[in-house]
């Protein structure tokens, strides 16, 4: 299966995620790939968009290589990849030092693009996790402990593409997994991609923006 965009991978997801309207759907992108798909998803759902704060530590010359993933929120939640960490020599010094780091990626991320808003409540709510596609897993399976943590009623990780044998090991983090295609060899996200341009903070902040505009008018309203 080959996406045109970001956004027609976000419309397609939408289609299989249509049982949850209704059902108090909070929508929660991985920045920043994943908030186009999200946006579509949201917008289908009439959900509120928010975001999942998480960076990928990344192995030392091999920055694609996720050797653990943090997550910031009330508390910090870091996943190591335990069999990249080992094969690679790599020592836990070096996963706090790179976590420090990313995390100071986090905060200027949160600044840049929520402005001092708060997180919108997911604690009983329908909290559907979604990113462009994943790879080895780790980023987001920070990202699905931290939001199960914030309570909701009902956890669901929502990607266009993902290695089968990846989807296979975050089905236990999730009470549903909607993935419509798990390509094998799987070699790399942006192949199943006609358009997979670098999301830029600029078209975060638009996005955001445009979700929070319906909502905005219904309170004013209300």
């Amino acid at each position: 299966m080959i996406y045109r965009d970001r956004a027609d991978a976000g419309k397609q997801l939408a289609e299989q995620l249509m049982r949850f309207k209704g059902c108090d759907p909070v929508v929660l992108a991985l920045p920043r790939g994943g908030v186009p798909v999200a946006f579509e998803i949201a917008q289908a759902l009439a959900a509120p968009l928010d975001l999942v704060l998480v960076r990928k530590i990344g192995a030392p010359h091999q920055p694609e290589l996720a050797v653990a993933a943090v997550v910031d929120g009330e508390k910090m939640e870091l996943v190591v990849n335990e069999d990249v960490l080992a094969a690679l020599a790599l020592s836990e010094a070096y996963v706090r030092q790179q976590a420090d780091r990313q995390l100071e990626e986090i905060e200027r991320r949160r600044q840049a693009y929520l402005r001092g808003r708060e997180r919108i409540p997911v604690e009983g709510k329908t909290a559907i996790v979604v990113d462009d596609g994943i790879a080895t897993g780790a980023t987001v399976r920070a990202a699905l402990r931290a939001v199960r943590r914030r309570q909701p009623r009902r956890l669901v990780l929502a990607v266009p593409v993902a290695p089968v044998e990846t989807v296979e090991s975050l089905r236990a983090e999730v009470d549903e997994l909607v993935c419509p295609s798990t390509p094998s060899p799987f070699g790399a996200i942006g192949y199943f991609y006609d358009d997979f341009h670098q999301v830029g903070d600029d078209e975060v902040r638009d996005l955001l923006a445009r979700a929070a505009r319906p909502r905005a008018a219904a309170a004013g309203e209300t």
